[in-house]
């Protein structure tokens, strides 16, 4: 088995700095070309696979939004039927509007159904490709074209989905978090999630430039900052117990600003509600303390 192979190629359209493919690009560093990728709609989609062309170099199917993990479900019931000794690994991609919204039921029926599927969410915690309007994963505070700032509005007065808790509730063996600040971290999850039998998750931030309204080459610093301020802690559960988090004795935690006044869908906010995003910080930090 060639591991060394690239599995996305040179040549998407996506934007220069974008912080979904340098995630993607450290998730398939631990994949194999013996995998089989079911994949929804959206921004990754759109920009691997532009018509009568891919930058894919493996099996790769484009499904709808919400069918991306049934999809998956029927490639593995297929190559079941068809007993193969050495089944490739089923891997859906998608990203949060697919996860968190759209795809929320048929996500859950996989997951109860204990299928041996890698689930990936990039989450850019807004419907990115369609125009940036709130998913179930926009954070407090965020402005968006569905949920604009105004002098009546903050924004988003929405709590963000809890999918690694909604994962927690189905029982799975591994679930995982990460950000495109840290890839190598990514890959070692990846790796660690094929090791299961059984349904896995890992969900990525995945800094959004024109979403998220930051400069091309702060993709990656945003990560960074989004686990050193504790509102997007690294974290590794193992059949429920929380086994990693970036909140450990090495933890020093960074005040929110140095993370929402760089991006301008914070710019508006005022100083309580700055103080309000702390304390969300604040409870993560206490909560996923190992």
């Amino acid at each position: 088995m060639n591991t060394s192979k690239k599995l996305l190629l040179p040549g998407h359209n996506a934007c220069a700095g974008c912080g979904q493919l340098v995630a993607v690009q450290a998730v398939m560093r631990g994949l194999n070309e013996n995998t089989i990728i079911s994949n929804a709609t959206g921004c990754l989609e759109v920009t691997s696979s532009s018509h009568n062309q891919s930058a894919w170099n493996i099996p790769w199917i484009h499904t709808l939004f919400e069918s991306a993990a049934p999809v998956a479900s029927g490639i593995l019931a297929a190559l079941k039927n068809k007993k193969i000794k050495n089944p490739p690994t089923i891997v859906v991609q998608a990203g949060d509007g697919g996860t968190f919204d759209i795809g929320f039921g048929q996500v859950s029926g996989m997951w109860e159904r204990n299928e041996k599927v890698l689930y990936i969410c990039y989450d850019t915690e807004a419907y990115s490709n369609t125009g940036i309007q709130a998913s179930g994963a926009t954070p407090y505070g965020a402005s968006t074209t569905t949920t604009p700032n105004s002098e009546y509005s903050i924004g988003s007065s929405q709590k963000k989905k809890d999918m690694i808790g909604v994962a927690l509730s189905h029982g799975l063996q591994y679930i995982a978090q990460s950000t495109a600040g840290f890839p190598d971290d990514i890959t070692k999850k990846v790796k660690a999630a094929l090791e299961f039998d059984g349904p896995t998750y890992i969900q990525i931030l995945s800094p959004c430039i024109p979403g998220w309204k930051i400069k091309n080459d702060e993709a990656v610093i945003m990560g960074k900052l989004a686990v050193e301020t504790g509102l997007y802690p690294l974290l590794e559960y193992r059949n429920g117990k929380l086994s990693s988090s970036s909140v450990n004795d090495n933890f020093s935690k960074k005040p929110v600003t140095k993370y929402l006044n760089s991006q301008g869908r914070f710019k508006h906010l005022k100083e309580l509600d700055l103080a309000t995003i702390q304390e969300i910080a604040n409870k993560n930090i206490e909560k996923y303390k190992i």
